[in-house]
């Protein structure tokens, strides 16, 4: 019988690359079950706790059966338990776990099927875990291999050496035809480890396949002369990649596209077609938007770097058509790549907008301040927008427009009242919160004013909400919101 064991363990483990010890572990489990199934009938199958020890050198194994000690109010199964009145305490604790040996059943043919299927399965986790070994440092890599089958949602790729990799429909350029036993590229972009579904999974459809093809074509990318800063796709259609040259005798772009487009062509024809606008990029952002809009010619950008949006500024409207592209492709790519929201338009129309907010604040400091047109235009012209920054920037800011100090200290005192008063107003607005919210256990006024701003007002309105929906408070946190939520529950369960 221990011949047997060691047998089948030498065998397995020089067959299919398992450890030897992983293959014991497994038997170890096989005898187990099959133990269960021949001598614990009925629902003692299920609760009896047994563990079987089988020696590496020899084969030879040993079967024990376990009960865990426990109070004895907790005391519910006697399979696998013993109350503490029932064992020597002197000698036993709560917790401890006291051992028995018992019959061992035969390695026969009950135990060799129930080891077969658990073998069989370490294998195949041992198998797994082999290829996501072998892969993992490759995520990000293009990988070449060859159509083994089709399935209802994408192709099943086998790389060679037992691994094959999934390739999703929604993850291939759009109306590319695969047949079986074609060669293709793909970018290995996850290593799935779970034991559920495709392991390792391809994509064509993603920047970077662009960005792997694109260091494989061109040698000054792969040696880090050129490095490229970010990529956006529309698959199988157009495509705009930055690029910066760290050799300022090296043309990026120049060097990218090769000579007659040799270079780029290679990567156009491995995406079906896919154009490909190179862009140069800068740490500017507005000269980093202009050259992703090319080839438009902008006439000017203003930027919200805080909002991370652009509006974008064109003399002629065949310009702005020119950046926009063929169904909004050009825009969307320079927008998908310098990650900014681009707004475009005309000249005309960027000039009538400003018009419009500068009368508006213009009408704003005119009726708020009660100042003449003249002096609310030249505030305007400084730059001014709101109350707030007419009350507290320095006196001698205002020197540009030659006011004397008795004025700056009036207008300054004005738009301070003026702050003052809106700012009441907003408070007014705001619900005071109940006696029951702010005296609940926990609780700070901070935080249930901060409540209140949001329209939660008392225990109950605080009960029916989620702890997402708050945890983001100042002085709150995740957890701290989660359990001011529970205590304003308790009133539903008492």
């Amino acid at each position: 019988m221990g011949r047997e064991i060691l047998t089948v363990v030498e065998t397995v483990s020089n067959e299919k690359g398992v450890s030897r010890e992983a293959i014991f572990e497994a038997l170890e489990q096989a005898l187990v079950a099959a133990t269960k199934k021949r001598f614990y009938e009925g629902t003692h199958a299920e609760e009896a706790q047994l563990r079987v020890e089988i020696d590496r050198k020899t084969g030879d194994y040993r079967t024990f059966r376990q009960w865990t000690v426990v109070a004895d109010e907790d005391h519910e199964m006697p399979a696998c338990q013993d109350a503490i009145s029932d064992v020597d305490p002197a000698k036993w604790s709560i917790g401890d776990v006291r051992e028995l040996e018992v019959e061992s059943i035969e390695f026969g043919r009950i135990a060799a099927q129930i080891a077969k299927q658990v073998i069989v399965q370490k294998i195949r986790e041992a198998e797994r875990a082999l290829v996501a070994d072998a892969y993992e440092s490759k995520v990000g890599e293009l990988i070449y291999g060859e159509v083994k089958k089709q399935t209802k949602d994408g192709f099943i790729i086998d790389l060679g050496d037992n691994a094959e990799a999934y390739l999703a429909r929604e993850e291939m350029i759009p109306k590319e035809i695969l047949r079986p036993k074609q060669r293709v590229n793909a970018i290995l972009y996850n290593v799935n480890r779970e034991g559920r579904g495709a392991q390792l999974l391809l994509s064509r459809a993603k920047p970077e396949m662009l960005i792997a093809l694109m260091k494989k074509e061109i040698p000054e990318i792969s040696e880090e002369i050129i490095e490229i800063k970010a990529a956006a796709r529309q698959p199988g259609v157009r495509a705009k990649i930055a690029v910066k040259t760290n050799d300022h005798r090296i043309d990026p772009v120049g060097a990218c596209i090769g000579m007659r487009g040799t270079r780029i062509q290679a990567v156009q024809q491995e995406l079906n077609g896919e154009r490909i606008d190179v862009v140069v990029w800068s740490d500017d952002p507005a000269q980093y938007i202009a050259s992703a809009l090319e080839p438009a010619d902008v006439s000017g950008i203003v930027l919200d770097e805080d909002a991370r949006s652009a509006d974008i500024i064109f003399a002629t409207s065949d310009q702005l058509a020119r950046a926009i592209g063929s169904q909004g492709q050009n825009v969307r790519l320079a927008s998908d790549l310098t990650g900014y929201k681009l707004d475009m338009m005309l000249e005309e129309e960027y000039r009538a907008r400003q018009q419009n907010e500068a009368q508006q604040y213009l009408d704003m400091f005119v009726s708020r301040l009660d100042i003449e047109e003249d002096l609310a235009m030249a505030l305007v012209e400084m730059g001014f927008t709101s109350l707030e920054e007419i009350a507290y920037v320095p006196a001698e800011t205002f020197d540009e427009i030659e006011l004397d100090a008795e004025l700056v200290e009036l207008l300054q005192s004005r738009a301070k009242e003026a702050a003052l008063t809106d700012a009441l107003k907003q408070q007014e607005n705001i619900q005071e919160p109940s006696a029951d919210l702010l005296t609940m256990e926990g609780m700070t006024s901070e935080i249930a004013y901060s409540l209140a701003a949001r329209g939660i007002i008392t225990v109950d309105d605080l009960a029916d909400q989620a702890t997402d929906d708050i945890s983001d408070i100042e002085g709150l946190g995740h957890e701290k919101a989660g359990q001011l939520i529970m205590k304003a529950r308790e009133s539903w369960f008492n």
